[in-house]
């Protein structure tokens, strides 16, 4: 059974993510709880958002977890602890269609980029798989032409609801992101010569009065023992 700080767990840990990791993070969050560890309330949005608001410090939080890249540049600026960071998730980026709609072949790096260019509407995210295909697009010459096309999630707002609701005919996000949405069918993960694979780490948030809590958290969430609820919600272990 973890070890408390204190003879009490009067204390929640207090965290931030952004939504690609909120389904996993919740599950082992629970199972953290179940085998006797400190409460947990991870509040998931935006990943750009998550990172701003703890850079800004307006928000006393424990642990963050975000991209590696990303939690690397809040360690770097001295806002998550130096060495306390902890690669948790590999996630991959997928494709999907509205529910009922005829499944593209996405099966190599030619047949994707002729189903984005046969897309009347594309939706991606503002995290780091939308980044990638930003650049993905741009290498292959057509970011220009389909740029009327693209629509760009806002902030915590799944590109999944967009293909369901028919507001985009094809979309790219975590497939972690992706299998619990209704109404829209995944065509698989993107061809092995252009994946997007993201790391997903958590780190101490500088000032937390709980390090050492958050890094028993962290460790728990790196065993072994937590590969199968990563796999159930779309990732592999880091």
């Amino acid at each position: 059974m973890p070890q408390t700080e204190t003879s009490s767990t009067a204390f929640a840990l207090k965290g931030i993510s952004s939504m690609a990791t909120r389904q996993v993070l919740a599950e082992l969050a629970a199972a953290w709880q179940a085998q006797g560890g400190e409460p947990v309330a991870i509040e998931s949005v935006g990943g750009v958002d998550a990172a701003r608001r703890v850079q800004a410090g307006e928000e006393a939080f424990d642990v963050v977890f975000l991209a590696a890249d990303a939690l690397a540049q809040l360690e770097d600026c001295g806002r998550v602890v130096a060495g306390s960071r902890v690669a948790l998730v590999l996630s991959s980026t997928a494709v999907a269609v509205p529910g009922g709609a005829a499944l593209p072949d996405i099966s190599t790096e030619q047949a994707l980029r002729a189903a984005v260019l046969a897309a009347p509407r594309i939706g991606y995210s503002t995290g780091p798989s939308g980044v990638a295909l930003q650049k993905l697009f741009e290498r292959w010459g057509i970011a220009e032409q389909i740029r009327p096309r693209i629509v760009q999630a806002r902030p915590g707002v799944p590109v999944g609801s967009l293909i369901a609701t028919g507001e985009v005919a094809l979309g790219f996000q975590q497939l972690s992101e992706l299998i619990h949405v209704e109404g829209i069918a995944i065509v698989g993960p993107l061809p092995q010569a252009v994946a997007i694979d993201t790391v997903f780490s958590g780190g101490v948030v500088a000032g937390s009065a709980h390090a050492d809590a958050v890094r028993r958290l962290l460790a728990f969430m790196a065993s072994p023992g937590a590969d199968g609820a990563k796999r159930r919600q779309g990732m592999e272990p880091a």
